[in-house]
């Protein structure tokens, strides 16, 4: 009897394997599968067959899985295919905003650190950025070991809602990273590859080839605005206020979290319109899911519900 408990129902056995079946399929046509698609799979029915608390916890996790395959399928029509690509506007404005005078020339802070960095600071970039996601996903599963079910819901639901409104950003409004101005000029190109730019720093201090392996699967160069990267703490910091933690976790993330913010532009990743657009789209985010989605009586159903079976 306490097998059967243990164990899926057919129904949600039958429904967990198609969609995966589905999902690998699609994948395989629309994007090329990697050997990852096969990991996460892999991961996910372990979890869900493992046993009761280990199911939940992976029904848990998909606001998180959704995220990534969100990101990984905007390879299927890219964002440069539905609108233009701005180069040179996105630069102008942050010369014009942000400029810094250096030997008789005006530099965007991108540039500015390109020629003035050092090592301190190279390797602090690397770490900072290293936080991006692993942190918030981190946090996530550390609410809901503690038990707090439904803060971690609201958390991980508006982390996945953050993302989904800057993909949209991503297609509204097509924008080159800073290093895309830096090393090939203003005209666009639609085949470039992704570039580690002044995280390649890190790499070759350390002698490793992490973000040559992060960027190497860049699902989109022309995703400048809004900066995600900017985004992620932000949501983390939000709930960890929201959820009372103690104030040396707030401190913490609140010092990553700007970490971030200045990687991202010492890095040459983002312009600091980037990172200013990424802030504003995660306090956007958490508004409109808590103010919004939440007073949505259908869509408060549904939370109900979720939170009720990964209880």
């Amino acid at each position: 009897m306490k097998w059967r408990m243990s164990f899926p129902s057919r129904k949600e056995v039958f429904l967990v394997i198609g969609l995966l079946a589905v999902f690998l399929v699609l994948t395989a046509i629309f994007v090329g599968i990697r050997p990852e698609h096969f990991l996460m799979s892999f991961f996910f029915l372990l979890l869900f067959f493992a046993g009761i608390h280990t199911r939940k916890l992976a029904v848990a996790l998909l606001p998180f899985i959704v995220f990534a395959v969100s990101y990984d399928w905007m390879r299927v029509y890219p964002n440069y295919e539905v609108n233009p690509v701005d180069v040179r506007g996105l630069y102008g404005a942050e010369k014009s905003l942000f400029g810094i005078q250096t030997d008789g020339t005006v530099l965007i802070p991108c540039e500015f650190f390109a020629r003035y960095h050092c090592v301190l600071a190279d390797v602090l970039a690397g770490i900072f950025y290293l936080c991006w996601v692993p942190v918030p996903v981190a946090f996530g599963i550390w609410l809901y070991a503690r038990g707090q079910r439904q803060l971690y819901l609201r958390f991980a639901m508006v982390f996945l809602f953050v993302n989904l409104i800057g993909f949209v950003g991503y297609y509204i409004y097509p924008a080159a990273p800073p290093w895309y101005a830096m090393n090939y000029g203003f005209e666009v190109l639609s085949d470039t590859p992704g570039n580690t730019a002044g995280l390649g720093r890190f790499d070759e201090l350390l002698g490793c080839g992490i973000f040559h392996s992060i960027y190497g699967r860049n699902a989109n160069v022309f995703a400048a605005v809004p900066s995600l990267h900017a985004a992620y703490m932000v949501v983390a910091l939000v709930y960890a206020i929201v959820g009372h933690c103690r104030k040396w976790l707030i401190a913490v993330f609140a010092f990553i979290m700007v970490g971030i913010w200045w990687t991202a532009v010492y890095t040459g990743h983002h312009y600091i319109i980037d990172v200013s657009l990424g802030i504003c789209c995660a306090l956007t985010g958490c508004l409109l899911f808590e103010k919004g989605l939440m007073r949505w009586k259908a869509f408060h159903r549904f939370f109900e519900r979720y939170s009720r079976y990964i209880a």
